[in-house]
């Protein structure tokens, strides 16, 4: 008898590609020195790229593979949303740990990054108090924590996932009548 590989097993392969392809987005964008903040453009394909490209076309990818190649042309609705939670899991996992290691590895990372905060903080907000600007200065700091943004990175992909899989699970779901 043929055994069969669950939904998730098969998605971790996919959710590694997923974060990975993140982690090497980030680093060129590091490495090339493409600011998000003063290149709004810039800021917009990257976000575009994390949070719509990849998740959708990996998601979709994945869920095929499964239907296709390792369940003899079938799969349900529930395992869609297994592959694709699992997907944004895995990544979220890879991508939050990346990102806490690297801001430990490079912490003037953060302080430029808090720099160019507070200057587009004060530009849109002229009337704001330096306390006021410390303070949420302060704020954003402790929110980039690892403590906090691994958790928050995993918990947001896995919401994305969670979302995306229910779209595609409608469209590439197919119920084996035999399961019925």
């Amino acid at each position: 008898m043929e055994q069969k590989m669950s939904p998730s097993k098969s998605a971790l392969q996919y959710g590694a590609l997923f974060g990975i392809l993140m982690v090497l987005e980030f680093v060129i964008v590091y490495v090339m020195d493409v600011d998000p903040i003063s290149n709004p453009a810039a800021g917009i394909i990257i976000n575009t790229l994390n949070y719509l490209v990849f998740p959708v076309s990996i998601i979709t990818i994945s869920c095929m593979n499964y239907k296709k190649n390792l369940n003899n042309g079938f799969i349900s609705f529930g395992e869609c949303l297994k592959i694709g939670v699992t997907i944004c899991l895995i990544a979220g996992l890879i991508y939050g740990v990346f990102s806490a290691v690297f801001n430990m590895i490079f912490p003037e990372f953060i302080e430029d990054l808090m720099k160019k905060t507070r200057q587009v903080m004060l530009k849109q907000n002229p009337s704001m108090t330096s306390a006021q600007a410390e303070m949420a200065i302060s704020m954003t700091k402790k929110f980039m924590s690892p403590a906090i943004v691994i958790p928050a990175t995993i918990a947001m992909y896995s919401f994305i996932g969670l979302i995306y899989s229910l779209i595609i699970g409608a469209f590439v779901k197919n119920d084996n009548p035999q399961s019925l």
